[in-house]
């Protein structure tokens, strides 16, 4: 457990990192910003999830955003 007490993203699940995405910036400024269809066309969660549990490339977008979200929220 110690080499994960610096990690922000240690024990925060991807539903809920999406679900605080989507309720701080909306659907639209994530699929300008992550350009995925999951974001631009008929987004939800469920379909989100689903694709960024396949594609590591897209979660690892999707967690840079909300650590950069932790950043600016945290001062």
């Amino acid at each position: 457990m110690e080499t994960q007490k610096n990690n922000p993203l240690h024990g925060v699940k991807l539903e809920q990192i999406v679900t605080e995405l989507q309720a701080h910036y909306g659907w639209e400024y994530l699929g300008y910003n992550i350009k995925i269809k999951c974001f631009t066309d008929n987004p939800s969660i469920k379909s989100s999830l689903k694709f960024l549990r396949r594609m590591p490339w897209a979660r690892t977008k999707v967690e840079t955003m909300y650590l950069e979200y932790l950043r600016k929220n945290a001062k």
